[in-house]
């Protein structure tokens, strides 16, 4: 079984994904939206949980926080294995997953891991054969399981106005990319929700950067810098002529200034607003819009 899905389980997931979704309203925020037309831009990029995406956690993943062990469970029973054991804390074996992988990542000399989501999970199946005499687990099997718990812990949907806004954009002839914090899944998200792949949005996979591909993450400006240095070489578009828009102060708007990109916060859901003003590194960062609507950056690119 290959590591990447088949036309035939890609379509499989695709459908899975829209079983598990329901819609989301943003929750309105309280910070005021700020903009005017900026000039130059030829590119915008975009951040996906959060900002194109409502993201029930307002992030990526379910958080450390989470320890819902029936969820695991159904993932387990997405892909055909079955534990009656209660007592597997499945969940926690999860988390500490991720944080053996991500100290590896450190170890390396990383700042900011990122983890591939499915070599976690054939880790926690490993740790758990002992208890499930399950064999070989196939990456198809891995895929369905990661899929199905991240359905579950963070349900998304996407934020109003993000269809009609990447088309417009795409349509004026601005060049869109994305620098997120992804998984596997995250590109599926495209043409499960929002009815259109990546591509037919007008997002050349040269220019989007995911971090489990990377296996690094934002704040790092190592991942703005690739998808920078693809605008550059693929477009002639320098930093100054590119919108970064996200709704993270300190993973989007502070790296993205760093790396020499003009910032659009995103502040239309306060489930997923990030300030975080008790960071030295963003308390004197200033992006040059803020917008409560997607729709808005109409009026500010092209």
């Amino acid at each position: 079984m290959s590591e990447h899905p088949s036309p035939g389980e890609k379509k499989s997931l695709i459908e899975r994904i829209r079983q598990l979704s329901a819609p989301l309203d943003p929750e309105p925020s309280a910070y005021p939206a700020s903009y005017q037309p900026l000039e130059g831009i030829r590119a915008v990029v975009f951040d996906i949980y959060g900002t194109l995406l409502i993201s029930a956690s307002g992030d990526i993943g379910a958080g450390e926080g989470s320890d819902e062990d029936p969820d695991f469970h159904k993932a387990l029973a997405a892909a055909g294995l079955q534990c009656s054991d209660e007592q597997l804390h499945g969940t926690r074996l999860l988390h500490a997953a991720v944080r053996s992988a991500q100290a590896i990542r450190r170890r390396e000399g990383i700042e900011y891991p990122e983890v591939d989501i499915l070599r976690v999970w054939e880790e926690v199946i490993r740790e758990i054969a002992d208890i499930l005499p399950i064999g070989q687990v196939s990456w198809q099997q891995l895929r369905s399981m990661a899929l199905e718990y991240e359905c579950l812990t963070n349900p998304v949907w996407p934020m109003p106005g993000a269809s009609h806004t990447l088309h417009r954009l795409h349509e004026r002839g601005l060049i869109l990319g994305i620098v997120s914090n992804a998984q596997f899944y995250t590109p599926l998200m495209f043409p499960a929700l929002l009815d259109a792949e990546p591509g037919q949005f007008g997002f050349d996979p040269i220019l989007c950067t995911w971090s489990f591909e990377a296996l690094e993450a934002k704040p790092s400006t190592a991942l703005f810098q690739r998808t920078i240095g693809a605008l550059e070489i693929n477009h002639g578009i320098p930093a100054d002529e590119i919108l970064y828009v996200g709704n993270d102060m300190l993973k989007d708007i502070w790296p993205a200034q760093a790396t020499g990109c003009r910032t659009a916060l995103f502040a239309g859901d306060s489930r997923s607003l990030r300030l975080r003003g008790d960071d030295e590194r963003c308390r004197n960062t200033v992006p040059d819009i803020v917008i409560t609507e997607l729709t808005q950056l109409l009026s500010v690119c092209g």
